[in-house]
């Protein structure tokens, strides 16, 4: 089932999730009736005006790691899992996690692996960027705070990991919202080459693949981003207050290690964990997700993308396709809010 939902670019002053939770209120009764739109309200091009702040983070042992991570919301309530994507961080849920909170959810945002003050706790574990790897990240984040099940959501990166966690573990994943719908892929998959238009858009993956793609990234990594940020979301007017709060996550010291690792398996150029391996196995076969699941897509997104109809089968269980129109790029949580936030709540009662 497919939607449109559009968006003008406004910015809604005031109190940011006492509005959006007021909105949602009042568009609660789209999870019944699908042909509904919601009304054009998204403060999608001025992000900037309010720079809201999740607070003090907190910290846990989880797997390798010690994950950095904000939470607002009541502790007995549903928890949802917001993973941000590359190279972004967890402010692409600045509007989102407040306006799920005053629904009553339990929210966490993590940082990745390489991102902010997430750090492994051995200097010996390998800094892999293996995609199992940061889904397994998940499972362990779950499995520190004693979470048998949660709603997962995410774009980039973050889709592909709740991707992996829904296909892999479904029984720990109650709804799955995911931009750009079904990501995982496999080496072998990525040898079949693409159309030269299709190739032009991972020109970074190849810079990426060569030893000079490397120092470019360690020594420029924050104009990388910006470049990427521009490309990927063309009308978003983002400012530079809003980049440098999210770019900062970038320096972190593992982050360039983990985003070269990431792109040079991709190409089977790097060799991922023996330890995945079966894992790696069933996700080259590209396994169906049966968890409910809203895919999103922002009708400006100049990041590469599969076309919905190319992956709409591979989930089998309860599933909506939403366009969300206006102008909205790749970082589609934080350039429409208000539609990310319904996707949630509505992939909860699926």
């Amino acid at each position: 089932m497919s939607r449109k939902l559009k968006f003008n670019r406004r910015r809604i002053l005031g109190a940011v999730s006492a509005a959006i939770a007021a909105v949602l209120v009042g568009t609660m009764d789209m999870a019944q009736a699908q042909s509904d739109r919601l009304a054009p309200t998204e403060p999608s091009a001025a992000r900037s005006e309010t720079h809201n702040s999740f607070g003090p983070l907190k910290h846990i042992d989880a797997g390798a790691l010690n994950v950095a991570y904000a939470e607002v919301g009541s502790a007995d309530g549903a928890v949802v899992i917001l993973l941000h994507g590359w190279p972004y961080d967890i402010h692409s849920y600045e509007d989102v996690a407040p306006a799920l909170a005053a629904m009553g959810y339990r929210v966490l945002v993590p940082y990745a692996r390489g991102y902010g003050d997430t750090r492994f706790l051995s200097d010996g574990t390998v800094r892999s960027g293996e995609p199992v790897a940061l889904a397994k990240d998940v499972i362990d984040f779950m499995d520190a705070l004693n979470i048998k099940r949660a709603e997962l959501a995410g774009f980039d990166w973050g889709a592909r990991s709740a991707d992996v966690v829904a296909a892999l573990w479904p029984e720990r994943v109650k709804a799955l919202v995911s931009v750009s719908g079904y990501l995982i892929g496999s080496q072998e998959s990525g040898k079949s080459p693409l159309p030269p238009k299709a190739e032009l858009q991972w020109w970074y993956q190849y810079y990426f693949a060569t030893d000079r793609g490397r120092v470019g990234y360690e020594k420029n990594r924050h104009d990388f981003a910006k470049l990427i940020w521009q490309l990927a979301s063309p009308k978003w007017n983002f400012d530079d207050v809003t980049f440098d709060r999210s770019a900062a996550a970038l320096n972190n010291p593992d982050q360039v290690a983990i985003v070269i690792h990431n792109y040079r398996w991709r190409l089977d150029l790097a060799k991922g964990e023996a330890r995945y391996e079966a894992l790696e196995k069933r996700l080259a076969e590209l396994p169906a997700i049966t968890v409910p699941t809203i895919a999103l897509e922002g009708d400006a997104n100049g990041a590469p993308h599969p076309p919905a109809e190319a992956y709409a089968k591979r989930f089998t269980g309860k599933y909506q396709y939403r366009l969300i129109e206006g102008g909205i790029g790749h970082n589609l949580p934080q350039e429409a809010p208000q539609a990310f936030t319904q996707a949630v709540i509505d992939a909860d009662h699926l």
